[in-house]
C-alpha cells in the first residue's frame, strides 16, 4: 500500500514569496534606480539678469579729413626758393610753407616807388601853379582859360598820382605772396611742390588736413539712417586692432541712388591713431534699452545653434535653443528661449548631454540671483 506524500506548507510559502520578490524587482529604468544614477557633472547654476545696455549699429566707412586744404600760390611766373615744412608737419596759421624768389618783384617795387615820387612832384607843381593863378585872378593878369587849364592839369596829376600808388600797393601786395602761408591750423599730406620749379599762379603746392581733424564717414541704409543721431557716441576700429571714440557730427542729407545708403560723419579725436585713408568698421551707441542676459560661458553653440542647459528640481540638465542678441562684457543677450527664472548652467555645458543628472555646487546657489 502507497503511502501519500506529505508536503510541507511553510517552506514551499517561502519559496514561492521569494520568487514573488525577485520577478517584481525593479531594474535599471525604475524610479529607484534613477534616483540613485550618479552624477555626470558638478555646476554652477546662474539666472537671467536684465541690464540697460545701448543699442548699436554696425557699419564700415573710410577715414577721411574733416576739412581737406589745398594751399597754392596767388602770383605766378616766380621760382620756388625756399619750401619750409615736410609731410607730417604740424602747422599753425599764418606758419610760413614755402618762399617764391622775389628778385624782380623787388625791381618793380623800386620802380614803382619812383614813380609814385614822380607823381607827387608833378601835382605839387600843378598845385602851386592853381594858387597862383587864383591870386592873379581879380588882378585879370591871366584869362579864365589859361586858369581852367591849370585846374585840369592839377586834377590830373591827382589821379596819376592815385594811380601810381596803386600800382605801388599791387607790387608789395604780390611782394607778400611770395611768402606762401598756412591759411589755418593743419597736418601737410601732400607736398607736390619741388625745389627750384617756376610755379604759376594756382597750382598745388601743399594739401593739408584741416585743423589736423579726421573722421569716420560711415555708410548705413535709411533704416538705420533714420535712427541715428547728432551726438551719439561711435567706437571706430581700426585696421591696427586700436579702437577710437567718437561722435556723430553729421548725417548726410541724401541717399546714393547707387547703393541706396547715406553717410554718416563721426568726428574723432585728433590725436588719435586715425590716419586719411585708412578703411574702419566701427558702430553707432542708439539709446540703451533693457537687455535679458547670461554669462557667455552658459553658451553652447553646436550645429550652428546656440542652446544653454537649465537645470530642474530632480537635478537633470536640459538643453534649450536660445536666440541671442547683444554681446558685451563676457554677457551675452537672451532674446528667446529661456524665461527670466530659469535655473541655468553657468558653465561647461558642452559636457553635458540632454537629461544628464548633475550636481548644483553650493557656492553656486547664493550667486543664482547675479
Amino acid at each position: 500500500m502507497n503511502r501519500p506524500t506529505r508536503i510541507h506548507a511553510p517552506g514551499a510559502i517561502v519559496a514561492a514569496l521569494f520568487l514573488l520578490t525577485a520577478c517584481s524587482k525593479p531594474e535599471g529604468g525604475g524610479p529607484a534606480a534613477a534616483a540613485s544614477a550618479p552624477s555626470v557633472l558638478t555646476v554652477e547654476i546662474t539666472s537671467p539678469s536684465t541690464l540697460q545696455w545701448p543699442q548699436t549699429i554696425e557699419a564700415n566707412g573710410a577715414l577721411a579729413a574733416w576739412q581737406e586744404i589745398i594751399v597754392s600760390p596767388e602770383t605766378g611766373g616766380l621760382r620756388i626758393a625756399e619750401l619750409a615744412v615736410d609731410v607730417g608737419t604740424r602747422v599753425r596759421k599764418g606758419q610760413l610753407l614755402a618762399r617764391l624768389a622775389d628778385d624782380s618783384l623787388q625791381n618793380d617795387l623800386h620802380k614803382q616807388q619812383a614813380l609814385v615820387a614822380q607823381a607827387q612832384a608833378t601835382l605839387d607843381q600843378a598845385t602851386s601853379n592853381v594858387q597862383r593863378a587864383k591870386a592873379a585872378e581879380n588882378s585879370g593878369g591871366l584869362s579864365a582859360q589859361t586858369i581852367e587849364q591849370y585846374r585840369i592839369t592839377e586834377a590830373t596829376s591827382r589821379a596819376a598820382l592815385a594811380s601810381a600808388k596803386a600800382d605801388l600797393d599791387a607790387t608789395q601786395l604780390k611782394l607778400r605772396q611770395t611768402h606762401i602761408v598756412a591759411p589755418d591750423d593743419g597736418l601737410v599730406s601732400t607736398r607736390t611742390g619741388v625745389l627750384g620749379n617756376v610755379v604759376s599762379a594756382g597750382t598745388e603746392l601743399f594739401r593739408l588736413v584741416g585743423q589736423g581733424r579726421v573722421e569716420w564717414r560711415a555708410e548705413v541704409d535709411a533704416r538705420q539712417l533714420a535712427v541715428i543721431k547728432e551726438g551719439q557716441h561711435a567706437r571706430v576700429t581700426l585696421p591696427t586692432a586700436q579702437t577710437v571714440d567718437g561722435k556723430v557730427r553729421l548725417l548726410g542729407p541724401v541717399l546714393s541712388t547707387d547703393t541706396g545708403r547715406a553717410l554718416i560723419y563721426v568726428a574723432l579725436p585728433t590725436d588719435s591713431a586715425a590716419r586719411v585713408g585708412m578703411f574702419a568698421s566701427g558702430s553707432v551707441e542708439l539709446p540703451s534699452t533693457p537687455a535679458l542676459t547670461l554669462p557667455q560661458s552658459a553658451l553652447v553653440s553646436r550645429d550652428g545653434r546656440d542652446y544653454v542647459y537649465t537645470v530642474d528640481g530632480g537635478g537633470k540638465a536640459h538643453s534649450v535653443v536660445v536666440t541671442v542678441g547683444r554681446r558685451q562684457q563676457q554677457r551675452v543677450e537672451v532674446l528667446g528661449g529661456v524665461p527670466a527664472n530659469a535655473r541655468v548652467v553657468a558653465g561647461g555645458g558642452a559636457f553635458l548631454s540632454d537629461g544628464a543628472q548633475v550636481t548644483v555646487a553650493a557656492a553656486a546657489a547664493s550667486a543664482a540671483s547675479r
